[in-house]
């Protein structure tokens, strides 16, 4: 277990009225572990992993985990690799693994059993001239990187694939021009909807979009510069869809910029509830971060690059802040020093990930 080492990092503040009884699961980017914690800020279980995550892991409805984490092969210098899709159950053991070192970000069991997960494939040459935007002569090394997703049986047959090079509509959304051009378009979220279209989001040109699974068109998108390079972008129960905004490459700055959770409706394409910071700029996560509605109606909200955890109420009140204690302590590439997190889950104590695993009171040591 790697051991807390900061102080003023821990559980911070508690409203034991009004915050959710839930459990979090983070994965400390960096470090070679998966963690749950309790409301008291404790871990209360976590897997070892063979290598870095890949970003993250979360369970699945039998209580196994599903993770990505990174292997030392693929693509130089691109940022939220993975590379090894792994299933571990809730002992530690090791139950399926599938490696594909151009795997990165995000990753999702389907209701079939399948895998829907994001890889890297190079451009071809004629279509990297096609690519608008990003800052000139920027180009990876090997090319230009674009986003496919592609779905695989558990024994890794191939069923479905989408590209972004073949997708017509991608050539309409030029690249943010502060953004490097070694990717098209960093895509670093995927969510299979109920009738099986596939909701994505690009980071480096502030997409999100809806993919009709049969025609592999986009049947809504939404592309807005003022949210700053958005990450977790997935749809609530209302149908609307909840994201992390994070004010990155934006026109704002100083004391109006700043990150933002919204919630929009996708009919109108106008928020409906939104967090900031008080002041704005209080609140700035400028990569990675995500939130989630909990069952009370309050939102748990990850600020990713500081480690940091929030509950607050439909009104913005925060009733609950816990700040990872777990830094990187060893010479890292990207993480020293750190103690940064891509995405968290959480989950209630009667949840059928859970289903008794853990004490019914997320409160109690």
């Amino acid at each position: 277990m790697t051991d807390a080492i900061n102080k003023g990092t821990g559980l911070i503040d508690a409203d034991r009225d009004r915050a959710t009884p839930v459990y979090r699961m983070f994965s400390p980017l960096g470090l070679k572990q998966t963690l749950i914690i309790n409301m008291l800020g404790e871990v209360v279980h976590s897997w070892d992993l063979p290598y870095e995550p890949g970003n993250y892991g979360y369970l699945q409805p039998n209580g196994n985990m599903l993770s990505a984490v990174r292997t030392p092969v693929g693509p130089k210098g691109l940022p939220a690799k993975g590379g090894l899709l792994q299933e571990w159950d809730w002992d530690g053991n090791l139950l399926w693994e599938f490696q594909d070192d151009y795997q990165h970000h995000d990753f999702r069991r389907c209701k079939n059993g399948n895998i829907l997960y994001l890889r890297w494939e190079l451009l071809s040459k004629e279509n990297e001239k096609r690519v608008l935007g990003g800052r000139d002569s920027s180009e990876h090394a090997d090319g230009i990187w674009g986003d496919v997703i592609r779905e695989m049986t558990p024994d890794g047959e191939v069923v479905w694939e989408w590209r972004a090079e073949d997708c017509e509509q991608m050539y309409d959304f030029p690249l943010n021009p502060m953004c490097p051009r070694h990717e098209w378009c960093h895509a670093n979220c995927i969510t299979q909807l109920e009738n099986g279209d596939i909701l994505i989001n690009f980071r480096y040109n502030h997409l999100m979009a809806i993919i009709d699974y049969k025609t592999k068109k986009f049947t809504w998108t939404l592309c807005d510069y003022d949210y700053g390079q958005q990450h977790s972008v997935h749809k609530l129960e209302n149908g609307n869809i909840l994201f992390f905004a994070n004010g990155a490459n934006v026109l704002g700055c100083g004391p109006e910029g700043g990150s933002r959770v919204i919630e929009l409706d996708p009919e109108t394409k106008k928020p409906v509830w939104q967090y900031a910071g008080q002041p704005r700029f209080s609140f700035f996560s400028w990569y990675i971060s995500n939130a989630h509605r909990l069952p009370s109606g309050n939102t748990s909200i990850l600020e990713g690059v500081k480690g940091k955890f929030f509950e607050v109420t439909p009104e913005g009140e925060k009733v609950w802040e816990y700040i990872s204690p777990f830094f990187v302590t060893e010479p890292h590439p990207m993480y020293t020093g750190g103690n940064a997190i891509f995405r968290h889950y959480f989950y209630s104590p009667d949840s059928a990930e859970l289903a008794g695993r853990l004490p019914e009171d997320p409160w109690k040591s």
